[in-house]
């Protein structure tokens, strides 16, 4: 009888007795959430960045509508992005009214094409929204440049890039504003939640007011006191995840040398193979490795990458394909007149990618069966 292998996941938290004892204490303490602790993570997760404010909410896709709405995007506004992402990323300019307009991406770093941005500018653009696929971090310079010479914002969903670097420069303040998320499978956890970057205090002030349902206390008028200008959400992150956060962010820094250990490895033992394309970090680019994608150079294998996916599924690896492109989905396609062939790099990308597990808990006897069982299906499919 065959003994199942235990699957490897794609991505995976890493939480230790340090982290629980943390948690333990706020659950124990008079204040479990609107307490000293989100103060005390923004504060932390700002410095980290090298930032003057951060916004603690409760998931990666509030941070993204928060930082939309704030922004003023609104009907009839459009924000260039990137057609390959999660859908977080383009359903908070939905939320907004906005039309999310997309651009293709590059084939190296599978970031969005500043060549292709400046095609799409027109006179309702408000917004780039750069997403740093993988955790490598978009072509700020060229980003820059393009929003200066048309007075356009930059929101830079950095979901992906905690810990990434630019030029010898941590992501989180070459935006307007810079969006991070804190669910399991990235750099840090808090369970569920996110937070906004910014150096700008007029949008920090409209963040708060913003996660606290539109809410503006007039003491003057009385301790009870407050008036909604305009409504916003329940959007607050509770202090026990931020507890988690605070002490999941003392170990980044060994989460992604563990990460750029582990790439490392696939690199070696997939670099000589035809039948892959590793994936690219520029020399530039210090990437925090968020996920490890492969595409699959079909022409040289005898089946497609759906035959390639399950097998591998069945041999205990939780791969992943990250992800359709986001003009493929139906909504959008109704909603906003996108089809297939619209944009070629990005669907190219996507009819070859797999996504290899890669977490800093992996250790060394996982990552040699993924190795083996990668190189042991390609060799068997081959032509």
């Amino acid at each position: 009888m065959s003994i199942k292998k235990k699957t490897i996941p794609y991505g995976h938290q890493w939480i230790d007795n340090k982290d629980i004892k943390e948690v333990i204490k706020v659950l124990r303490s008079d204040w479990i959430t609107q307490g000293p602790k989100v103060d005390e993570f923004e504060k932390a997760v700002a410095k980290y960045c090298g930032v003057r404010y951060a916004v603690a909410v409760s998931s990666g896709t509030a941070a993204l509508h928060a930082a939309y709405a704030v922004a003023g995007i609104g009907p009839g506004d459009e924000v260039i992005t990137t057609p390959l992402t999660f859908a977080a990323a383009t359903n908070g300019i939905v939320y907004c009214g906005g039309k999310p307009v997309f651009a293709d991406i590059q084939e190296d770093t599978l970031n969005i094409d500043p060549k292709e941005i400046e095609k799409k500018i027109t006179k309702k653009t408000k917004a780039i929204a750069p997403v740093d696929f993988a955790g490598h971090p978009s072509d700020y310079d060229e980003i820059l440049k393009i929003a200066k010479k048309y007075k356009l914002l930059i929101i830079e969903d950095a979901a992906h890039a905690l810990g990434s670097e630019y030029k010898g420069k941590k992501i989180g303040s070459f935006a307007d504003m810079t969006i991070l998320s804190f669910h399991p499978v990235k750099a840090i956890t808090t369970g569920e939640g996110g937070m906004i970057l910014t150096n700008n205090k007029d949008f920090y002030e409209k963040l708060k007011i913003f996660r606290h349902h539109g809410i503006v206390k007039k003491p003057e008028e009385g301790g009870w006191y407050y008036e909604i200008e305009n409504p916003g959400y329940n959007y607050r992150l509770t202090d026990f995840q931020c507890a988690l956060g605070l002490s999941q962010l003392k170990k980044i820094d060994k989460f992604i040398k563990r990460r750029r250990e582990i790439v490392v490895k696939y690199n070696k033992a997939f670099k000589n193979i035809k039948e892959i394309t590793i994936p690219t970090e520029r020399s530039y680019v210090k990437s925090a490795w968020h996920i490890y994608p492969i595409q699959l150079n079909l022409e040289k294998l005898k089946i497609g990458r759906k035959k390639i996916f399950e097998e591998l599924r069945k041999e205990g690896l939780g791969v992943q394909v990250h992800y359709i492109p986001l003009h493929l989905q139906p909504f959008y396609k109704k909603k906003f007149g996108y089809k297939k062939s619209n944009f070629p790099i990005a669907e190219k990308y996507y009819r070859r990618a797999i996504t290899l597990p890669l977490f800093p808990k992996m250790n060394d006897e996982e990552v040699s069966r993924i190795v083996k069982t990668i190189k042991k299906t390609i060799n068997l499919y081959k032509k």
